[in-house]
């Protein structure tokens, strides 16, 4: 049968459309799971800012539009600001170095959040929809490369052999972990030297930056570990503002208006 070359036309128009909305599609598929109905929106200045915002959204179930809860608060981040993390994102590299062990930045990307460590015990700590671990003196989060242990937090007395040469004695930080959020970066098949023990965690002062983790002032923290709940799958997006910019729409981020700065 023979096809006119206006058939051929139309014909092969549609098959490119349907290649462009496939292109399309593909674009807009955003790390943030459709399970996710809270979230936390760290933005920073610049990859090198050692401070930044955030701020807290909800969304009813099965996805839908973002709904921003109270006021944006500082953060303290890294002392040499942002490095792409390892997450659920899939950001390429560019301006924004890798997040690399000893580096003084704090993971880029999209992150989950799993559980909420603290100094009180599980009675009287208040985290009631997330797993609460009580920090003893012998729990450790373990950042030597070469250990089995390596990125987890771990008891010392309940592991068959200490293979670490360096870990954080968490307990012994003091009041930085008197609460906690474990950031679940690098995680998953731990890719040796990529960062280790990230967390959120209290601040020891608005000016005080980090070696990795984000710190925000304590009152502000024990109400978000408070809110987090396991079943919303709750995750931490973290991004420089032009990161933010050029991710917001493809990744179905909420918008934030330079208003409430």
């Amino acid at each position: 049968m023979m096809i006119s070359r206006l058939a051929v036309s139309i014909l092969l128009l549609f098959a490119l459309r349907g290649a462009g909305g496939a292109a399309a599609q593909e674009r807009a598929e955003s790390p943030v799971p459709a399970s996710s109905t809270q979230m936390l929106l760290v933005l920073s200045d610049t990859p090198d800012a050692p401070f930044g915002m955030l701020r807290r959204f909800e969304r009813g179930p099965g996805g839908g539009a973002w709904r921003a809860l109270g006021d944006a608060i500082p953060v303290v981040l890294g002392r040499n600001g942002l490095g792409i993390g390892i997450g659920l994102h899939d950001i390429e590299p560019g301006t924004v170095p890798e997040k690399r062990e000893g580096d003084g930045k704090s993971p880029a990307g999209v992150f989950r959040l799993s559980s909420v460590f603290g100094f009180a015990p599980p009675d009287e700590a208040g985290y009631r929809g997330i797993p609460y671990v009580r920090v003893a003196a012998d729990l450790e989060c373990v950042d030597d490369v070469d250990s089995e242990y390596y990125n987890r937090i771990v008891r010392r007395g309940a592991v068959t052999e200490v293979d670490w040469a360096s870990s954080e004695r968490m307990r012994a930080v003091g009041a930085a972990y008197e609460t906690g959020i474990v950031v679940d970066h690098n995680t998953d098949a731990p890719q040796r030297g990529r960062g280790s023990c990230i967390f959120l965690h209290n601040w020891t002062g608005p000016q005080d930056t980090t070696a990795g983790c984000t710190a925000m002032a304590p009152t502000d923290l024990t109400a978000i570990a408070r809110w987090i709940r396991s079943d919303r799958d709750p995750v931490l997006v973290q991004l420089t503002e032009a990161m933010y910019a050029r991710y917001r729409q493809d990744w179905g981020l909420p918008v934030v208006s330079a208003t409430e700065e």
